[in-house]
């Protein structure tokens, strides 16, 4: 389980859970088709945005698998609402979880998303005891990769039509990091198959 001490405070950033105060702020960005495109819902209506921030993103604390944690990200020196975070908890046994992050477009190019989700990842590997964390989004995302990229997680896999997404078949690709990354430890490598090497005639 997760109880975790809330706001969550980096550099520029608080992570906070949203308000009633926060849905103008969130319908703005929510609302808009380009920033909805690959996301899992369709462009958000207001009252859409004020019944989440009632109920599902109003949680605060993870009690079971299959819930998610819904944070603001705000700006400490001004207040502003920049886009907000997800922290999914998704196997206790295999401690296993899943980041997301949306942030308005107008904040794009300052780095607010890779510190919001370091801050994710963190939370998940250290308050929540995760072994490993992944992140899946369409390839054509490529904002959304970098921001992976820059936190360190590797690119695993790409899943080729695995979903109907919004009227046509969608690929999905796997970013993931386990808990010895984080800590800057060595991770063990698979071991090459004999065959990939030509080392074995199959003909």
């Amino acid at each position: 389980m997760l109880h975790p001490d809330l706001p969550i405070t980096t550099e520029r950033l608080l992570l906070r859970p949203a308000t009633p105060a926060d849905i103008d702020a969130m319908f703005a960005y929510k609302s808009q088709p380009d920033v909805c495109r690959y996301l899992p819902y369709e462009p958000m209506s207001r009252e859409q945005v004020a019944e989440r921030i009632a109920g599902v993103w109003s949680r605060t604390e993870l009690t079971e698998v299959g819930q998610g944690l819904n944070l603001c990200v705000e700006e400490k020196a001004t207040g502003r609402l920049l886009g907000d975070v997800v922290l999914f908890w998704r196997d206790a046994e295999n401690r296993t979880g899943e980041i997301g992050y949306v942030f308005s477009p107008d904040v794009a190019g300052h780095g607010y998303a890779t510190e919001a989700a370091r801050a994710l990842l963190r939370l998940g590997f250290d308050g929540l005891s995760l072994h490993r964390i992944t992140a899946n989004l369409d390839p054509r995302n490529h904002a959304s990769a970098r921001v992976l990229e820059r936190l360190g997680m590797r690119r695993e896999a790409v899943h080729l039509q695995d979903l109907w997404f919004k009227g046509e078949w969608g690929d999905t690709l796997i970013y993931a990091m386990v808990e010895q990354e984080w800590r800057g430890e060595s991770v063990r490598q698979p071991e090459p198959d004999p065959r990939d090497l030509g080392a074995v005639d199959i003909s």
